[in-house]
């Protein structure tokens, strides 16, 4: 079950990700299924497919080509500047989720997710949840009597991408909360030197210290949510 499960995503990343410019996918989007490209890609799925499962399983080869071409052609049909990036993430979940039930027909395995509402997976969660998302309103609003003023001046200096900073400091904890999991914690220091790295251009302008209080403020307060995190996740589980 599990070699023919790796074979079929295999055979799809090949076809979808490895081997499919940029200029394909910009032609599909134009032409629809008009375009070449789109039988052309096709045809490096088919080959991927007969190669990977050497000329076996022809049937359950045709589903997959059948089925992939239908999600396509229905991405490409639907598909605007507003809805592309939602589109393409339907469009894998479907893939993927078609080879998962045409291996469960060849093969059947049994889907036991009672393990998520068990203790550690739920503490696992909890904290993933918080690292993410609940540090980052504690943080706003902790930061919330400089950020306006803050903000103001940034704009005034160009201002930044839309939601970057949330995004950033998602990142940032996930990544030593993650670290202090697996006791990896010279690697925090690592991160704060590549954060610290990206700043500079920002943080050495005279003229703009209170940005430059504002985001050591704020990456102290995420590391420090993060490490708390993490050893309190460590804790636990190790008592549970």
């Amino acid at each position: 079950m599990i070699a023919l499960t790796l074979k079929l995503i295999l055979a799809h990343f090949i076809g979808d990700f490895v081997l499919q410019p940029s200029h394909w996918v910009d032609d599909k989007l134009e032409k629809k299924w008009k375009s070449k490209y789109l039988y052309w890609h096709m045809g490096i799925h088919l080959t991927a497919l007969l190669l990977l499962l050497q000329f076996k399983q022809l049937g359950l080869i045709a589903i997959i080509i059948i089925s992939h071409y239908l999600i396509d052609l229905g991405k490409l049909t639907f598909t605007n500047s507003k809805n592309y990036r939602w589109l393409f993430a339907l469009d894998q979940v479907l893939h993927i989720g078609i080879i998962l039930l045409l291996v469960y027909w060849k093969e059947p395995f049994q889907m036991n997710l009672g393990y998520i509402f068990e203790i550690p997976s739920l503490l696992f969660i909890t904290f993933l949840v918080f690292v993410t998302y609940v540090s980052g309103i504690l943080m706003r609003m902790l930061l919330a009597p400089y950020f306006e003023e803050v903000i103001k001046d940034d704009d005034q200096e160009g201002g930044s991408l839309k939601n970057a900073g949330k995004y950033i400091g998602m990142l940032e904890r996930l990544f030593v909360f993650g670290f202090i999991l697996i006791g990896q914690w010279a690697s925090i220091g690592l991160l704060i030197t590549a954060k610290s790295v990206f700043r500079f251009g920002d943080l050495n302008k005279g003229k703009n210290r209170k940005l430059t209080e504002y985001v050591l403020i704020g990456t102290l307060l995420s590391f420090g949510l993060a490490i708390l995190a993490g050893t309190l996740y460590n804790y636990l589980i190790e008592i549970l």
